[in-house]
């Protein structure tokens, strides 16, 4: 009912942070960083799923959708984050529509990247550099996330 009242702008709606005084009762939240435990699961699952799971055929089909996940959606969600850390900022579809096309766009240039280096373009040099950039973006979109946090609580 509330939300109704919000979608017809009768109420305002006000994320009020939680008082925590370290990053480590930050990460304890689950609900407010989900997305964080999400995308590093799912990145690090594939991780799993490619190097330990034979590429055999009832074991490739999982290798085929979380490796579409992970090179599709999760670099860009990890730097939707980074870009828009308040949660009101964009809309879900507007949040997922970013997501696949920031991807598109950082996957091609992180292969573009490896090109020109001494591993060159193979599964080894793909995988570990999409987690990095995956996890070095999510380290940056918690570190904006948590100092709106603290911003917001010290008001």
């Amino acid at each position: 009912m509330v939300q109704r009242l919000a979608d017809q702008d009768k109420v305002a709606l006000e994320d009020i942070p939680p008082v925590t005084k370290s990053l480590s009762e930050y990460l304890r939240l689950w609900e407010r960083n989900l997305w964080l435990y999400a995308s590093l699961a799912i990145s690090f699952a594939t991780v799993l799923v490619i190097y330990a799971l034979p590429a055999e055929f009832p074991f490739v089909a999982l290798r085929w959708a979380l490796g579409s996940v992970f090179v599709l959606f999760i670099p860009g969600y990890v730097t939707v984050e980074a870009l828009f850390p308040k949660g009101r900022e964009l809309d879900s579809i507007e949040r997922f529509a970013l997501s696949v096309g920031l991807s598109l766009a950082l996957v091609p240039l992180v292969g573009l990247l490896l090109n020109y280096t001494p591993w060159g373009i193979r599964l080894t040099p793909i995988v570990v550099s999409l987690t990095i950039l995956t996890v070095g973006l999510t380290v940056i979109a918690l570190a904006r996330q948590y100092r709106i946090s603290a911003e917001r609580r010290e008001v």
